[in-house]
């Protein structure tokens, strides 16, 4: 009943049905349709995506070979304007970047081998090898043009090097790479006239430096020559010194060694002002103007040949000028203290050069070096030899004071040991023994030719005491050979202060020496007597302030040296007292020696004494 009822509305819905499976159907139809349009628009833009990577890969390799292809006709072909700059133009800086460029492209024709296969290359070559040639040429002209420069008079070469040779230095090492042959030329070119120019620059300057030579000693300038034998060649010297003691004291010419840096002397200067040196003064001056002009040229021709050897080449005249000068020197030198000084500016300059890591000066420093030890040794070994063989007679005079002779031998080993402190040269120090044993043995027989055994001795004290004040000036610490003629001094102090004493008091020490030690009582000997003491107290009693006042006024003639003289009076009197002691404790000790006491000078007045003496001699 209730399906025939609604079969209306089914009838309705199976025709609806009807119509959805048809509409369906149309759109499977269509979406086919759709699916394979799709398969083939995905097939299509497969094969362009193979056509696009195929045209990619293409463009990348036609972009690579037109980059090598343009580098290539860049490297080889040959611009108008680098023609013109090469052949017409000046050399400037704008030739300078052109000269590169024709560099490398000489260099991309011989180093490629895919270039020497090319055809273009046949064409371009035969125009690059003019090119090379023309540049060649020009470049040699100008860059010995500009060496011809530095042979003008009064040519700053440092300033034409720095300020003009190195702004052209890559001319040099295109013409190394490009013109061997004509490199060779500049090279040539170059070392002759920098040889000439700065042996000629030397040799004007030694010639000059000659001028302003202070002599300061003769072969005859020796320890053990007797001053008149040797007064007359003082007067022919050249420009003899003032004062002959610089022969032998060091003084103010230690303050070369301080002012080692100072410039070179300029000599026109010196010249004007009429100043004169010693020998060592123009010696650094000259090595110092040759470690700066040296020091200069090798940096220069590291910088613009890029060869060190350059130098050796070049500095062949110069050496060879300041050599034969050298050679001409120091065969006529006699100053040992001058000598002894260059040997340590020579060393000073070696340290400078090793401080600037220049090695160029090494094995002429060390030539020069070797050449001034022997010729110091012979002069050393002549002043040795003159005391040596000095003659006593004609060295001698009737003078107790400090000798001439020991203190020319006082002043020069004071100033060799000045000179050795930093050193501690060992050899030097030998040298100074030998030559203090020398001096020791002549003066030992200039003072036996005094009559007098206290002559002797007097002579002796002042001439060591003097010695020892020299000698502390060089060295306050006392060296070996201070310390020797400290141990002569005391013992021949102690030998003047018995003399002295013996003068005065012979009787006092006599008894004191061989009775005063005797036991009184002693049955063994005979007995000290009062009798035998009482004349030695009263004559004491009665002169011995008069005695001390003679030996005071002795003293002060006798010894040079106002302080030396006081220690020995000094010592003079102590041994007194201790003689006056000792012979007023054997009074004591006799048997009725009491009743001498009245007679006894007391030990404080003799104490005071002694005071008064000490603070007013």
């Amino acid at each position: 009943q209730d399906y025939i009822h609604e079969s209306d509305n089914l009838v309705s819905l199976h025709d609806q049905i009807r119509e959805c499976d048809s509409i369906l159907s149309q759109m499977e139809t269509l979406l086919s349709g759709f699916q394979a349009e799709i398969g083939s628009i995905s097939s299509d833009i497969k094969i362009l995506q193979e056509k696009s990577m195929d045209m990619g890969l293409k463009l990348k390799n036609r972009k690579v070979a037109e980059s090598k292809l343009a580098k290539f006709v860049e490297d080889i072909i040959v611009p108008p304007r680098m023609v013109d700059i090469i052949i017409d133009g000046e050399v400037n800086d704008e030739f300078l970047r052109t000269l590169e460029i024709l560099s490398k492209k000489l260099k991309f024709v011989e180093v490629d081998p895919m270039v020497k296969v090319s055809k273009a290359l046949k064409d371009v070559q035969p125009e690059l090898e003019k090119l090379r040639q023309k540049a060649v040429s020009k470049t040699f002209d100008f860059v010995v043009q500009k060496l011809y420069a530095l042979r003008k008079p009064k040519t700053n070469i440092q300033i034409l090097q720095q300020s003009v040779l190195l702004k052209y230095k890559y001319i040099v090492s295109f013409l190394k790479e490009h013109g061997s042959e004509v490199y060779n030329e500049v090279r040539g070119a170059y070392i002759d006239t920098m040889n000439k120019v700065l042996s000629a620059h030397f040799r004007a300057y030694i010639l000059a430096l000659e001028k302003l030579q202070l002599d300061i000693a003769t072969y005859s300038d020796l320890i053990g020559v007797e001053t008149r034998s040797t007064a007359g060649l003082f007067l022919r010297g050249r420009e003899p010194l003032k004062n002959r003691s610089a022969v032998y004291a060091l003084g103010e010419r230690i303050k070369i060694l301080k002012e080692i840096d100072e410039p070179a002397l300029i000599p026109h200067i010196a010249e004007a002002s009429s100043s004169k040196y010693p020998y060592e003064v123009l010696f650094r001056s000259l090595h110092k103007l040759l470690m700066d002009t040296a020091t200069s040229e090798y940096h220069f021709c590291d910088d613009f040949f890029g060869e060190e050897s350059i130098f050796y080449e070049i500095f062949a005249g110069p050496f060879a000028v300041i050599d034969e000068h050298f050679n001409s020197i120091l065969p006529n030198c006699y100053d040992a203290i001058g000598l002894m000084l260059m040997i340590r500016i020579i060393h000073q300059h070696q340290l400078t050069m090793s401080r600037r890591r220049i090695p160029c000066l090494d094995l002429y420093l060390d030539k020069v070096n070797i050449s001034l030890w022997p010729r110091f040794k012979m002069v050393f070994d002549m002043h040795l030899n003159s005391l040596r063989n000095a003659n006593v007679k004609t060295l001698w005079e009737d003078d107790v004071r400090p000798h001439y002779v020991m203190r020319r031998y006082a002043e020069f080993t004071a100033s060799l040991i000045r000179l050795n402190v930093e050193y501690g040269d060992g050899q030097l120090e030998l040298n100074l023994e030998r030559l203090r044993m020398a001096v020791d043995d002549l003066l030992i027989k200039l003072a036996k030719v005094f009559p007098k055994t206290k002559l002797q001795i007097v002579f002796l004290i002042n001439n060591y005491d003097m010695t020892i004040s020299v000698l502390k000036e060089a060295s306050p610490d006392g060296g070996k050979i201070q310390m020797h003629f400290e141990e002569l001094l005391k013992s021949n102090t102690a030998l003047f202060v018995e003399e002295l004493l013996l003068e005065h008091f012979s009787d006092i020490i006599k008894f004191v020496k061989t009775r005063a030690s005797e036991d009184p009582t002693s049955s063994s000997e005979k007995p000290i007597a009062v009798g035998e003491v009482e004349p030695l107290v009263k004559d004491f009693a009665s002169r011995w302030k008069g005695a001390i006042e003679l030996m005071h006024k002795d003293v002060i003639t006798s010894f040079s040296s106002l302080l030396c003289g006081m220690e020995i009076l000094r010592a003079a009197l102590t041994q007194l007292l201790l003689y006056y002691t000792r012979l007023s404790d054997c009074i004591k000790r006799i048997v009725g020696g009491s009743a001498l006491n009245k007679d006894l000078v007391s030990i404080s007045s003799i104490m005071y004494e002694i005071k008064k003496y000490s603070r007013t001699f």
